[in-house]
């Protein structure tokens, strides 16, 4: 009997699953797989016209200095999503961590952001640099200048994804027993030491979970760049997700822009 339960249940959830699967392997592996073989091909991504050059798209792309840049902006995008993201989102979660009705709506403002799309955070933000800043402020706008655009975008991605960083560290919060700050206070333990030695240890987890997210993300940055700077100033904010979009839309390197696309999946599968 037992075991028909769990087969029942183990039908259940693959029934469940099934259509996101079905989406997912339609929508990403398929494409991914139908992309491999035009890697080896030198083609504009348009003409019945191209040539097979085995792995010289690979070579290049590994030997292309024209790369580093994207690289570089990209991880100087992601290690300061990943720290800031998650620095505001656990102090903001250590202030409202209290189950009183004026902290839940605060949590609600804070999460406003995340639910809003990317677009339209960028459109927002690029006002608020452009016009806002300068006229109340006295601020240059942080997207026009090669050493402070990336800066600028962080400052967007961090005010999107605190909230969602915030929520997962309410909910490790939450599984801290009441019971170790009890004796804490007991021992006479202050908030800093108590943080330090119990909470912390405790949210590990948490940390664990928003870096990863986060950093992937990051990684994978297109939407804020696009829409805010179109890669510019030059190519200070270029990604390696608009270089490679560049390469096969705007170049008609399609070879090229898609072996450097599998180049970047496999790395962030790694």
């Amino acid at each position: 009997m037992r075991n028909k339960k769990m087969v029942k249940k183990t039908i259940q959830n693959i029934l469940f699953l099934a259509p996101c699967a079905v989406v997912f392997f339609v929508f990403v592996i398929m494409p991914f797989l139908q992309g491999i073989p035009y890697s080896f091909r030198r083609w504009d991504g348009f003409s019945v016209d191209y040539t097979i050059v085995g792995l010289e798209n690979y070579k290049n792309v590994l030997t292309d200095g024209s790369i580093a840049a994207p690289a570089v902006n990209t991880i100087k995008f992601a290690a300061m999503e990943v720290v800031f993201s998650n620095l505001f989102g656990l102090l903001l979660a250590l202030g409202i961590s209290r189950n009183t009705r004026f902290h839940r709506i605060l949590r609600t403002i804070y999460f406003m952001p995340y639910v809003i799309s990317i677009v339209l955070a960028s459109y927002i933000w690029s006002y608020i640099f452009s016009d806002v800043c300068y006229s109340i402020l006295g601020m240059k706008n942080l997207l026009a200048s090669p050493k402070t655009v990336i800066r600028g975008l962080a400052i967007i991605s961090v005010w999107k994804d605190t909230g969602y960083c915030m929520i997962v560290f309410l909910a490790a919060l939450k599984s801290v027993p009441d019971e170790y700050y009890e004796v804490a206070r007991v021992e006479g333990s202050k908030s800093l030491h108590t943080f330090v030695k119990i909470t912390l240890p405790l949210i590990v987890p948490a940390f664990t979970t928003n870096a990863t997210l986060v950093l992937s993300w990051g990684l994978k940055v297109f939407e804020y760049p696009m829409v805010t700077t179109g890669g510019g100033p030059g190519t200070s904010s270029e990604s390696l997700a608009m270089y490679i979009y560049k390469n096969i839309f705007v170049y008609y390197k399609a070879g090229y822009g898609q072996a450097a696309a599998i180049l970047f999946t496999l790395f962030l599968a790694v």
